[in-house]
């Protein structure tokens, strides 16, 4: 079996690693990959926007099963593409992924199918933020309504913040289209939680949750970023919130899609936030998390390549998910002054400390393969995963790894799991 996984990124790597253990996999292509993906993968230097590229390549190498990875070419509708040329693919059409590739469509969406989340409005010109900003309460929320890597969202203290934000977003177009429309909503307390899930169109399995670090610094302090760790299972997503959630977001969400002629075949992905008032949607996404994956799919005991097939062939009902009794903690290391200005092109050392030490990983994000061997390429760098019987044992052996690893400017978050 031939698989082509469509991504760069430590998701992307660590989707490749899963799937390398299925043993009917003969053969890994990765468009366009990175440095740790080319140890088990061929990278193929097409970007992930070129779909007819793409599929001409799946069809030429005679692929058997397309997986992608990212949001941006899932929006653009790289699935529609493959599956008009009879191609087999693992993920949302595009008028699936719009679940992700628009805030507003999926906030009209939970408000008429009564999925609980924040409050909120939608504008399309500064001047109506502006006006509704004015009488507003705060803390406030801007999020830009299309996609913006992860950081298109704003968390203002007051109005000041807020005014500006719109600037940020709407005027001065800092994540460009993303920024036309703008979600404005309440700003919702407690702790957040990511699950994942796959679909079929019809039946929704849940994955393990997980706990993201979106901050740049120690304390969640700096700005937003794509993850600077995680951490699964999440201690408070407890049993009985796992059920309130099937009843009312989960299974609801993908009915809601399917009622709107949406059905969605895939990774759909819930941020939640576990409020006073019960758990509320955060956000959607139509893919893997990035560094969620990089947790979930390490504990996942089931053959990957074996859900993706009963997904698209629509039995995911006969799929019976599993997940080991354990925990995993990812630590991300950047490049020093990420998200915003950084430097590339330095050697990363240690990587061979990896090799042959069960429960551990290191996935990789941003990096190239060169003459001089792998050097850094982007603003998360390296994702070192480990696993442990608990998280504070888990914790503890990433941080181990992470002293593996050197290069120059390094970064990273010293309290991922600080609530452990």
């Amino acid at each position: 079996m031939k698989v082509l996984i469509v991504g760069s990124g430590g998701r992307e790597h660590a989707i490749a690693w899963k799937v390398a253990q299925n043993p009917s996999v003969e053969k890994i292509y990765c468009a366009p990959g990175n440095g740790g993906i080319a140890q088990i993968a061929e990278c193929v230097p097409i970007g992930a926007m070129e779909f007819e590229k793409l599929a001409d390549f799946a069809e030429e190498h005679e692929i058997d099963l397309t997986v992608i990875g990212m949001d941006d070419p899932l929006v653009g509708g790289v699935v529609d593409v493959f599956e008009a040329r009879g191609l087999r693919v693992f993920g949302p059409r595009k008028n699936a992924a719009i679940i992700e590739g628009s805030k507003a469509f999926s906030k009209e969406l939970m408000k008429k199918y009564g999925i609980p989340t924040a409050a909120y409005e939608v504008f399309h010109s500064p001047e109506e933020a502006r006006a509704y900003l004015e009488t507003s309460a705060y803390p406030i929320v801007l999020k830009a309504d299309g996609l913006a890597l992860g950081k298109g969202v704003l968390i203002c203290k007051n109005k000041e913040e807020a005014m500006a934000g719109v600037d940020t977003l709407m005027v001065n177009k800092q994540f460009g289209a993303a920024g036309e429309t703008i979600v404005i909503e309440e700003f919702m307390t407690g702790r957040e939680v990511s699950v994942l899930s796959f679909c079929d169109g019809k039946t929704i399995k849940t994955m393990t949750s997980a706990q993201d670090h979106k901050r740049a610094k120690d304390g969640d302090q700096g700005l937003n970023t794509g993850g600077m760790g995680t951490f699964s299972p999440s201690p408070f997503f407890t049993p009985e919130i796992d059920a309130y959630c099937k009843e009312h977001i989960f299974k609801p969400s993908l009915d809601a899609m399917a009622a709107e002629g949406r059905p969605f075949t895939g990774v759909l992905f819930f941020g939640l936030m576990l409020t006073e008032n019960g758990p509320k949607v955060l956000e959607y996404n139509a893919r893997f998390g990035d560094p969620e994956t990089q947790v979930v799919l390490p504990r996942m005991e089931n053959d990957l390549v074996e859900v993706f097939e009963a997904c698209i062939d629509g039995r995911l009902d006969e799929i019976d998910l599993k997940f080991a009794d354990n925990a995993a903690v990812c630590v991300v290391l950047a490049s020093d002054g990420y998200p915003e200005h950084y430097e590339r092109g330095f050697v990363i050392e240690g990587l061979k400390a990896f090799e042959g030490k069960d429960g551990y990983e290191c996935f990789h994000a941003g990096t190239k393969l060169t003459e001089k061997g792998i050097v850094t390429n982007g603003g998360r760098v390296l994702g070192v995963t480990a696993l442990g019987r608990d998280l504070a044992d888990a914790k503890k052996h990433a941080y181990e790894a992470v002293d593996w690893v050197k290069f120059e400017n390094k970064y990273f978050r010293h309290d991922i799991g600080k609530e452990l």
